[in-house]
């Protein structure tokens, strides 16, 4: 197999989904995405890379799965590339001068991050441990993070000689807990704990570890049993307002939400207010 063919995406069916790469779960709606490899603390390889950037890919296409959520195995979240699957092989790439591999795989790891921001579900992250290099980037790349005080994430790019520009996180990192605050993260590669991550805005909230699933998976499935369509025109937005001035992105949230407004979610709101119930959501 040549290092092309290794990128390349692959298609499948969720209803026989049985990744070889990580363990993947679906109840009620939610999707569990577990990295599970704890003897290493979750790392990454070549082929977990791609078969997640096809899982979220294809997530866009399913009426079934309506969140997600991301963790990993055994008390840690992940811990990066593998350095012997991936940092290896991209040395001796180096060595080869095969700059069009390095391109290769750095856009790969990319498409994943823009697979994550595209699907239409929401993206719950539950960090525990190390949530490291790109752990912390599919943190990152979540909606919504949910974390413990004893997690520690890191941009660690710059102790391994690399820029803090990879994957995104020059563009996202700043637009979730500031300039100053992400510049510090990529130059210096340090970690944070929960209670500074919480601080800062990455986590969105301290869960204790023996409930941080559970709560992630709270969350998820509430998320789940909402206005779905409304849920992903939301993420839409902020995702295509990053470039856009206040006037164009006015305009855009007047035509998405015209757009919920046909929606059947829409009238069911309106009827169990009128009925005082509680609405039923089925995104659509």
């Amino acid at each position: 197999m040549t290092t092309s063919d290794r990128f390349k995406p692959k298609n499948f069916n969720f209803e026989n989904f049985k990744p070889e790469h990580f363990d993947w779960q679906v109840n009620d709606k939610v999707a569990t995405i577990t990295l599970n490899r704890p003897d290493k603390k979750n790392p990454l390889t070549l082929e977990s890379y791609a078969q997640l950037r096809d899982t979220f890919r294809n997530l866009t296409y399913t009426k079934q799965i309506k969140a997600v959520v991301l963790t990993g195995a055994g008390g840690n979240f992940c811990s990066g590339g593998d350095v012997h699957e991936i940092i290896g092989p991209l040395v001796q790439m180096q060595k080869d001068e095969d700059m069009d591999g390095l391109l290769q795989f750095t856009r790969m790891t990319g498409d994943l991050v823009k697979a994550m921001r595209a699907c239409p579900q929401i993206i719950v992250s539950a960090i525990d441990g190390v949530c490291a290099g790109a752990g912390a980037i599919l943190a990152m790349a979540s909606d919504l993070r949910l974390g413990t005080e004893q997690s520690k994430t890191a941009f660690l790019f710059v102790r391994v000689g690399l820029a803090g520009a990879d994957m995104g996180a020059c563009n996202i990192l700043p637009r979730i807990i500031g300039a100053g605050r992400a510049a510090e993260l990529l130059y210096t590669g340090r970690s944070m704990n929960g209670v500074e991550a919480e601080r800062w805005g990455f986590l969105n909230r301290l869960c204790a570890p023996n409930q941080l699933l559970n709560d992630a998976h709270k969350l998820a499935q509430e998320l789940a049993n909402g206005p779905t369509f409304a849920h992903a025109m939301t993420k839409r937005c902020i995702h295509q307002e990053w470039n856009m001035g206040i006037d164009e992105a006015i305009e855009a949230e007047a035509q998405a939400q015209a757009i919920c407004m046909q929606t059947k979610d829409y009238e069911r709101a309106y009827l169990a207010f009128v009925n005082k119930q509680k609405p039923v959501f089925q995104g659509n």
